[in-house]
């Protein structure tokens, strides 16, 4: 039996990937692993860096999300960090191998204010130290994704976290197809897209299939997936969720894999759960990178070092910086427009329940 070569522009039916999906687990992980082989160096995986430049106080209403404001978890709230502060972070990842670092706001949407023009600088003091920058600020304006790559911002991160459908059993304070045109705006900037999704929050199968069958359709398709597996915050309303297991995980990167072939797949949230013999298999699968760092955002990390200990053990090698892509130039900054740009984000207004009685 040998590898099949996917065809990059193939189109994927749902009957055709729940197919895929329920295929022997073994036959999955080996044609996932023929595309990944073709397309990427198998022994080379992109450590990234999460760090959560501003936390707390999120006005969303985001089922797995410990950073809302109405949810009783207890997540400390944080102003926007300093130049100094981020600079330290970033060199301190860069040293443990990180070549990326993802900067994270808890906001709805970024504003043009005094807060964004600090983010504009920090954007230029990542980039300055040769690490791929890229940020997750919530939805943004065509003006401020320009200014964003002015500053050097080389990825945008907009997770479409499931299924249209299921989307709005977590969330009732957006709307998906905001999500949407906030990933157009980050393209047409021309920066590189990071989006992708949760699982274990109670979708089904077909869920996640239809999520990435919309990650597929764009076009071009992102350059980067993460697939995350819920982290049950206690005061948030999934935290009865139960864990997800380590083959879904593997399933799921795997489809991912052979539909995306020239994607890299990100082996996200959830690792803390994983033994290095479960990780291994999601980079057979076609993982390509990690998140490293005791902490996601708010969540529990590996350590960076056990993350480095791990490399060893299987022969991988951290990717180098723009190993895919060119360093973004710095250029003049466009400015705010005139007149603030006045983008009315849908909020869809329904209740959830499970949502509402976490609130109270």
């Amino acid at each position: 039996m040998t590898a099949k070569s996917e065809p990059i522009t193939q189109r994927w039916t749902l009957d055709a990937l729940r197919e895929l999906h329920a295929s022997p687990l073994m036959d999955l992980v080996f044609r996932a692993a023929g595309v990944h082989r073709q397309h990427h160096d198998p022994n080379e995986v992109q450590m990234a860096s999460l760090l959560s430049i501003k936390t707390g106080g999120c006005p969303e209403d985001c089922g797995y999300c410990p950073q809302a404001a109405r949810y009783h978890t207890d997540i400390e709230e944080n102003a926007l960090m300093t130049v100094e502060q981020v600079k330290t972070a970033a060199t301190r990842a860069k040293g443990l191998g990180s070549s990326r670092l993802c900067m994270g706001a808890a906001w709805r949407n970024v504003k043009d204010d005094a807060e964004f023009e600090q983010v504009l600088d920090l954007v230029r003091t990542v980039n300055g130290l040769d690490m791929e920058v890229c940020a997750t600020l919530g939805m943004l304006t065509p003006n401020q994704a320009e200014r964003l790559a002015a500053a050097g911002l080389y990825a945008y991160n907009h997770n479409l976290d499931s299924s249209e459908e299921y989307y709005k059993e977590v969330i009732s304070t957006r709307g998906y197809e905001d999500r949407i045109e906030t990933i157009g705006n980050a393209r047409k900037a021309g920066l590189t897209v990071c989006s992708g999704g949760i699982i274990g929050m109670g979708e089904s199968i077909d869920d996640r299939l239809k999520m990435l069958m919309t990650l597929a359709s764009l076009s071009p398709q992102p350059e980067s997936v993460p697939i995350n597996a819920l982290v049950a915050v206690e005061g948030t309303p999934l935290e009865e969720q139960k864990p997800v297991d380590i083959f879904e995980m593997v399933r799921m990167i795997a489809v991912t894999r052979i539909m995306m072939p020239t994607t890299t797949v990100r082996l996200s949230a959830g690792r803390t759960s994983m033994t290095p013999e479960g990780q291994a298999l999601c980079f057979l699968a076609g993982a390509g990178s990690i998140f490293a760092g005791d902490k996601l955002l708010t969540t529990p990390n590996p350590e960076a070092f056990e993350d480095l200990e791990m490399f060893d053990s299987l022969g991988l090698k951290p990717a180098t910086a723009y190993a895919k892509g060119c360093k973004p130039e710095v250029k003049a900054d466009p400015g705010a427009p005139g007149e603030k740009t006045r983008i009315k984000w849908s909020r869809p207004g329904h209740k959830i329940e499970r949502n509402e009685a976490k609130r109270k």
